[in-house]
Formats: structure tokens, C-alpha cells, sequence
């Protein structure tokens, strides 16, 4: 049995499987997934487990070069937009359109859907390197 990080499987296996530039989604309970990418659903009821949970978890296990959100967050949910904007104050930050975010998700290795029921509780993580 793994003793430290994350515990469940198909994520450690995405995790372990990213190279360099590769992406993953980090997902509300309503962000489409598209046909072809891998959805892993975290979701047991509404809000758990929460999109910050879920990000804490993952940055603790991935080298972060880049993440990706949606323009609209800014304006309809600050708390998540401000919360993205210091956990990854040390990686690249791009804002786009919630459409084209959507079309970006389809280039994903994986969509990690979580429990967050709050509006563009979302982002695209951009692998780095360690070296």
C-alpha cells in the first residue's frame, strides 16, 4: 500500500505518465468532459470533495510550469480566482475565454472532476520539470 501522496490510483498513474508540457483538468461538477479524455470522478456529493482539496492535492504531487483558467472567473467566483493566483504564484498564469478553456480541456491527459458546485471552480495544469 502507498504510504505518502495521492492515494488514488488513476491519478498517481496520470501523474506519474506526464512529460514535460503535458495537462491535466481540474474540474467543477458541471465542466464537460470531452469524448477521448480520461475522467476520473472524485465527486461524492455536492461540494465534496472541494476544487481547493483537490488542488492541494495534486500540487503537492506534480511540478507545476503552467496553469490555465477561465477569464470569467475573475468576476464570478474571486475566491477561487485569488486562490489560483497565490497557489501557483510561482508558475505561468494564462486567463482565456470559457469557451476556448473547453476546447483546451480536449488536449488533456486527464479531467479530475471533483465536488465544487461554484461557477469556474476550474483549471488546466501544466506540467513541468524537476531538473
Amino acid at each position: 500500500m502507498k504510504k505518502h501522496g495521492i492515494l488514488n490510483s488513476h491519478i498517481s498513474k496520470v501523474l506519474a505518465d506526464l512529460g514535460h508540457t503535458d495537462t491535466i483538468v481540474i474540474a467543477d461538477a458541471g465542466l464537460p468532459v470531452p469524448d477521448g479524455v480520461l475522467k476520473i470522478d472524485l465527486a461524492i456529493k455536492p461540494g465534496t470533495p472541494s476544487f481547493k482539496e483537490v488542488v492541494e492535492a495534486i500540487f503537492e504531487d506534480m511540478v507545476v510550469e503552467k496553469v490555465v483558467m477561465a477569464s470569467e472567473i475573475e468576476e464570478v467566483n474571486q475566491e477561487a480566482s485569488e486562490y489560483l493566483k497565490t497557489k501557483f504564484a510561482d508558475s505561468l498564469q494564462e486567463k482565456v475565454p470559457h469557451e476556448e478553456f473547453k476546447k483546451l480541456t480536449k488536449q488533456a491527459k486527464a479531467v479530475i472532476r471533483t465536488g465544487e458546485i461554484r461557477p469556474y471552480a476550474n483549471c488546466i495544469v501544466q506540467s513541468g520539470v524537476f531538473f
